[in-house]
């Protein structure tokens, strides 16, 4: 047991079904084992007289989702929690609120891997063109289709990125189609993958990559004037039943593999994971990646706030070890410990699964709707994973942000 964690308290506040579903009870056995304390918190109660607390780990999507739908209870909770992380910066938060929003806005989340992958200037990365409807298709959906350079066919997403709801989606074959489209929506382009989907799960500087099944691939389904046929119909699915483990689907059928079937290159995905938490300041999320099957691009699809880890065997001490590296940010004297247990002069220069050098810098966005840097001395003291800054101009539901620190880079 490590001496220095003795007496550290860590909260969390899941719900009853992620609690169950991740045996999280196991976590808190695994904590007390090396000292530190774990409270379960009761957001219907005052935070304060739960504490104190030197790392809070949440999953508060459903909450935050009711609380911008305008419930009263919902508001109260989230109001509780803002108002025990703004008196007590020096607690460590897993994850920010206004990161979380932003994850569950796939148009936020779109545009901020659009911007990534400008910024990363990497050939092997591609971000899937996309757009918005928030109204029914009409005269100018098929030019606003061109203007984004979407083309057929494309997946039809709910823009809010959680519950159940946002598993339903639609596959759009042909301008015939459009009808179907119900707003208000994502559209993305659909990209070949030969229907494989790889999860990449992280926790921290840590990841896991799982191979999940996905859509098979597609071709545009216009067919009325070169054969005199009728377009093919638009698709509706649920995604879950589609890439769970235990998936069997018709749209998961592979007639053949097409093109490039190559696997995911491990420095991209350290390179795309280490991006996006420098861009948030998150430690728990998913990312869902194919490989496009014409070029071998990665192509970021979707991004998850705390995902449901399945696969990952070694969740719960990735995420101890997580734990302990923000613990020892705060508490200089403590032993050097790096996610991997590997002395951080050793880490760096590690190659395979287990570390990549360190991050370079921040990454910087050139526009004004984007995520800024806050700038307040009166802040000095707060950590990282609070420090984080909305632009007032922006929707208030749904506001991009950036912790003003970079972090290290992923390993594993």
């Amino acid at each position: 047991m490590q001496t220095w964690l003795k007496g550290k308290r860590v909260g969390y506040w899941l719900s009853e079904k992620k609690i169950k579903k991740l045996n999280f009870q196991a976590f808190a056995d695994l904590c007390r084992k090396r000292g530190i304390d774990v409270v379960q918190l009761d957001l219907e109660k005052p935070l304060e007289e739960q504490g104190p607390l030197d790392v809070i780990i949440h999953k508060l999507t459903d909450v935050i989702l009711e609380a911008d739908q305008n419930d009263a209870q919902s508001q109260a909770l989230v109001q509780r929690f803002q108002d025990y992380i703004d008196s007590h910066p020096e607690t460590i938060i897993l994850d920010p609120l206004p990161a979380i929003r932003t994850l569950l806005d796939r148009c936020r989340s779109y545009e901020l891997i659009r911007r990534l992958e400008g910024c990363m200037q990497d050939d092997r990365i591609c971000s899937p063109p996309f757009m918005e409807l928030a109204s029914q298709c009409g005269e100018d959906t098929m030019a606003e289709l061109k203007k984004h350079k979407l083309t057929f066919p494309f997946i039809c997403k709910t823009r809010v990125a959680h519950g159940t709801n946002s598993h339903e989606m639609a596959i759009i074959f042909s301008e015939d189609g459009l009808k179907d489209v119900k707003p208000q929506c994502v559209i993305q382009s659909f990209i070949n993958h030969n229907a494989v989907l790889y999860k990449v799960f992280v926790v921290g500087e840590s990841y896991t990559v799982v191979e999940r099944p996905s859509l098979k691939n597609f071709s545009p389904g216009v067919s009325s004037q070169s054969r005199g046929g009728p377009d093919r119909n638009t698709i509706f699915f649920n995604s879950h039943n589609v890439s769970k483990p235990e998936s069997s689907s018709d749209l998961t059928a592979l007639d053949v593999v097409e093109g490039d079937c190559r696997p995911p290159s491990d420095e991209v995905i350290r390179k795309i994971s280490r991006n996006l938490r420098e861009a948030l300041g998150i430690s728990l999320f998913g990312i869902d990646v194919i490989i496009n099957n014409q070029t071998g691009q990665h192509a970021v699809i979707d991004i998850n706030a705390f995902p449901g880890y399945e696969g990952v065997p070694e969740f719960f001490t990735e995420l101890i070890n997580h734990i302990q590296v923000v613990l020892q940010d705060q508490n200089p004297e403590s032993p050097q410990f790096s996610q991997n247990n590997t002395a951080p002069e050793q880490a760096a220069s590690i190659c395979g699964d287990r570390a990549c050098p360190a991050a370079s810098g921040f990454v910087t966005m050139a526009t004004k709707e984007t995520w800024l840097l806050e700038d307040d001395p009166s802040n000095s003291k707060r950590l990282q994973h609070q420090r984080l800054s909305c632009n007032s101009a922006l929707p208030p539901n749904f506001q991009n942000c950036v912790a003003p620190m970079a972090t290290k880079a992923s390993s594993q």
